[in-house]
């Protein structure tokens, strides 16, 4: 299904064939990607559990976004609130207004399941666009503090500042 489409951007589901050029543009910036999890969000989908999304960009995959409708992690598990996750936009293609739309077209999905929606942001400078664009479309922390391996860490508490570490943040729709 055509989520969007202007003459640069095309936003679709998420298919099997998308996933390899996935993981090369991940792994050409540096990254440490795998199959595995892109795998796992088109068995999501496909058990009717998240709605999966990509982008291109004049045709090339440029960027992913899921969404679940009534998540089971994070600040606000099995609450019957969407969660946002796993959004990105290769490095090569940011700037171009795909993240802005791709998050435009996670925010309707999720509007139609709930009022609000929420996501985890990394706090390593590696996420301070990320963190940028959720302040600028609204969104707030949810007051429990940081998060660290899927759940609250507690003041004072070691832990790494890695993927895992992240602050939940909300928006009413």
């Amino acid at each position: 299904m055509i989520y969007y489409q202007d003459g640069n951007i095309l936003i679709r589901d998420l298919q099997e064939t998308d996933i390899e050029p996935i993981v090369r543009g991940e792994r050409e910036q540096g990254w440490d990607a795998t199959a595995d999890k892109y795998e796992m969000r088109i068995k999501d989908r496909d058990a009717g559990r998240a709605i999966a999304f990509v982008a291109e960009y004049n045709g090339h995959i440029a960027g992913y976004i899921h969404v679940y409708p009534d998540s089971g992690s994070g600040a606000f598990a099995q609450q019957g609130y969407p969660e946002i996750v796993d959004f990105g936009v290769l490095e090569k293609y940011r700037r171009n207004g795909i993240g802005s739309r791709m998050m435009e077209i996670a925010e309707k999905t999720a509007a139609k399941y709930a009022d609000a929606v929420y996501l985890g942001v990394g706090l390593h400078n590696g996420y301070g666009s990320a963190q940028r664009m959720y302040i600028k479309r609204g969104y707030i922390p949810d007051g429990s503090g940081v998060w660290y391996q899927d759940e609250i860490c507690p003041p004072y508490k070691d832990c790494c500042n890695d993927d895992d570490l992240v602050l939940y943040l909300w928006k009413k729709l």
